[in-house]
């Protein structure tokens, strides 16, 4: 028989009442081909996603039955919503990216994928002090004395090997008023890690000693 759950039982499962899908910072920390204005961006990018997860199964028949068993693990395309402003600095970025893949004029371009293949992030922030979104810094003496205050997310996904394959376009209209322009960059994605990001540099998984 299951037990009654009260909502202070609810309330208290409820860690820093819930991730807000509002709070995130994106960040692309290897471009190619274009001088990159990372700090804008943070600004401008609008929407993203936190990555899912897919394991496809394999169906093996066995007399009018079927056992399925996990196949291969793959990942699916990855997207950010920007806000343009006029300068179309971040735009003209994004473009210059997939002129780089496949030039305008002639179809030429990079053939070695660490030539236009880089990475990004993902920071999901919180919402109270020192859960997640302004944690104090410890100083080397173990104690927050002459720590400094920073923005530590509360779990960050790390996107390796992206590429753009789709700048969207944007629609122009007299109706249109009263509206900021805004478009879509789909990236593919060779795989990607949840973890923390410690000050190394390096990537630790929150959950387990296994590599995402």
């Amino acid at each position: 028989m299951a037990n009654l759950k009260t909502i202070t039982q609810f309330k208290s499962r409820l860690q820093g009442g819930g991730a807000r899908s509002n709070l995130f910072e994106v960040n692309i920390d290897d471009f190619k081909f274009s001088q990159w204005d990372n700090e804008t961006f943070q600004f401008l990018c609008k929407a993203s996603q936190l990555p899912g997860s897919n394991v496809a199964p394999v169906s093996i028949p066995f007399r009018g039955r079927e056992l399925k068993v996990a196949g291969d693990r793959t990942f699916d395309e990855w997207t950010v919503t920007v806000i343009n402003d006029e300068d179309f600095k971040l735009r003209t970025s994004f473009e210059n990216w997939m002129n780089g893949i496949s030039k305008l004029s002639d179809g030429s371009g990079a053939t070695r994928p660490e030539s236009y293949m880089g990475n990004a992030r993902v920071n999901q922030l919180g919402r109270g002090y020192n859960q997640g979104r302004f944690a104090q810094r410890n100083s080397k003496d173990g104690n927050n004395a002459g720590g400094t205050t920073g923005i530590q997310p509360l779990r960050t996904y790390f996107f390796e090997g992206i590429f753009p394959t789709t700048v969207s376009p944007i629609e122009l209209s007299y109706d249109n008023e009263n509206a900021i322009e805004e478009f879509t960059v789909t990236f593919q994605v060779q795989y990607w890690i949840a973890g923390s990001n410690t000050s190394s540099g390096s990537v630790s998984d929150q959950t387990s000693n296994v590599i995402i």
